[in-house]
């Protein structure tokens, strides 16, 4: 992916004027100004291009040339790595411009390199502000509103690198968080920044599954219906919703009818870009397995055991790569199989289960020393 954009936008008054969202500064050539850049531009030695931009500020940095001063110093203290210097005049810069596109997009590229997501994600929401702010502005006065349409269409598609960006490192900051809570609120933060960006339909179901993972289940249910409610056939989600009410016990028929659906689905789904051969096999696999592992569970809460043995024996081999799910699967086979009587096997699943690093694991340990002549489980080593 590219790069943001470190740019310094200057506006000369004998050159066609190019799109931008922002001020437009004029610097006429020749000028003591543009004789002041050029010398700043072709200045090596940090600690001089530094001393110079002091001294354009001092004597120059009135008005609307303040935006052009804080772009030279947002643009040679990122280049620094200074961050907080990148901070402190980014703010300055959208004090004095504050549609600037071009700084917010260097203040969230500073936040991603220092690791900082709080301000990456607040500068993120400011450049999404600024690109809402203007595409609903009116043409200025004089101008031809078809000709303002045409400009704000070139200025939008030369920003879409910095926009794509600026998305992408906002969406992977919010992903990228430990705390399930902290990472669905963040995911949730990055949709209402950005509604309309690719990126918006994962980080509703990936917010989904962290309120899932937080155990804030009214929070889970209402942002997998909202996902529903834009994608009906969202696969992941009715997985989650499947297997959310089979584990509860609770709206089997929903249960069992998105189960059944996302079976449907992932028979002819398509491999997505950029996914290999292989790890499409295995997304596949895993999501087949908790669609039938939830059925499983489904058809135990409604006493038709034989039924609900078949689904795990047919979810066990396609969970097995994953130790959370697969213990889960062999703990409920347990109680099919005893159910229906068939104690030995149901020691063997549960022994399974019982032997397996995960939540399970004690469940099945108490459950085998309840059985007749049942003594724990020893770990597999």
């Amino acid at each position: 992916m590219r790069r943001p954009l470190v740019f310094i936008v200057l506006w000369f008054a004998f050159l066609p004027a190019q799109a931008q969202i922002g001020k437009r500064v004029y610097i006429g050539a020749g000028t003591p100004e543009d004789k002041a850049i050029a010398e700043i531009n072709a200045t090596a030695d940090p600690a001089r291009k530094l001393a110079l931009m002091d001294k354009f500020l001092a004597d120059y940095g009135k008005n609307d040339m303040a935006v052009v001063a804080y772009e030279l110093y947002v643009s040679h203290y990122l280049a620094a790595k200074n961050y907080d210097k990148v901070f402190e005049y980014g703010e300055k810069l959208l004090q004095a411009d504050p549609d600037n596109l071009g700084a917010a997009v260097n203040l969230v590229r500073a936040a991603q390199e220092k690791g900082d997501t709080a301000k990456l994600l607040a500068q993120g929401e400011r450049v999404a502000g600024i690109v809402a702010r203007y595409k609903e502005k009116a043409a200025p006065a004089g101008e031809d509103a078809a000709q303002w349409q045409q400009e704000k269409s070139r200025a939008l598609a030369e920003a879409q690198d910095n926009l794509n960006y600026a998305q992408y490192t906002m969406f992977s900051a919010a992903y990228g968080t430990r705390d399930p809570a902290v990472r669905a609120a963040l995911l949730e933060r990055f949709v209402a920044a950005f509604p309309a960006s690719p990126y918006a339909g994962n980080a509703d179901v990936l917010a989904a599954a962290a309120y899932q993972q937080a155990q804030n289940y009214p929070k889970m249910l209402e942002t997998a219906q909202k996902v529903l409610g834009r994608d009906a056939n969202n696969l992941n989600v009715l997985i989650l919703l499947a297997d959310y009410y089979s584990e509860r016990g609770e709206q089997l028929d929903k249960a069992e009818s998105d189960a059944k659906k996302a079976l449907e689905l992932l028979a002819a789904a398509p491999r997505p870009e950029g996914v290999t051969d292989e790890q499409w096999a295995k997304q596949v696999s895993l999501q087949r397995g908790l669609a039938w592992s939830s059925l499983g569970q489904i058809y135990i809460n409604r006493k038709r055991d034989a039924q609900a043995l078949e689904a795990f024996k047919t979810a066990a081999p396609l969970l097995k790569p994953d130790p959370t799910t697969y213990a889960r699967n062999q703990y409920r086979m347990g109680f099919a199989l005893l159910n229906l009587k068939r104690v030995a096997e149901a020691r063997a699943a549960l022994s399974e289960a019982a032997a397996m690093d995960s939540p399970y694991r004690a469940l099945a340990q108490e459950k085998l020393r309840s059985l007749p002549g049942g003594a724990p489980a020893k770990r597999r080593s």
